[in-house]
């Protein structure tokens, strides 16, 4: 069942900014890509679980792990270049009075 988790505010997070969170054992890192529109994903690399959350943004969308360059898709998770090829957790997220929430499966 899936259920909404509060994660942050809208101004917690600004324009180009992230932030990592963790939620019941999850590492999410949330990321603010263009005038508040945010992607969730999980916030470890497939390839050797480095930190995304601290990874550099590359073309808008791209998230590169600080420690080999494993790139990942933030709107779906999809592994881009190696030495990663299993994808990570996307998660929905929803913005509503102010507030962030990402959509958990349970």
């Amino acid at each position: 069942m899936a259920r909404l988790v509060e994660v942050a505010t809208a101004g917690e997070i600004p324009v180009g900014g992230r932030k990592s969170t963790n939620i019941d054992d999850l590492e999410i890192a949330i990321f603010n890509v263009d005038d508040e529109q945010f992607y969730a994903v999980e916030d470890v690399c497939s390839h050797d679980s480095g930190p995304l959350g601290e990874g550099e943004i590359i073309n808008t969308y791209e998230v590169e792990c600080p420690r080999h360059g494993a790139r990942f898709d933030i709107r779906t998770g999809k592994a881009l270049c190696m030495p990663a090829f299993e994808p990570i957790e996307a998660y929905p997220v929803v913005c509503k009075d102010g507030k962030i929430y990402i959509e958990i499966d349970w």
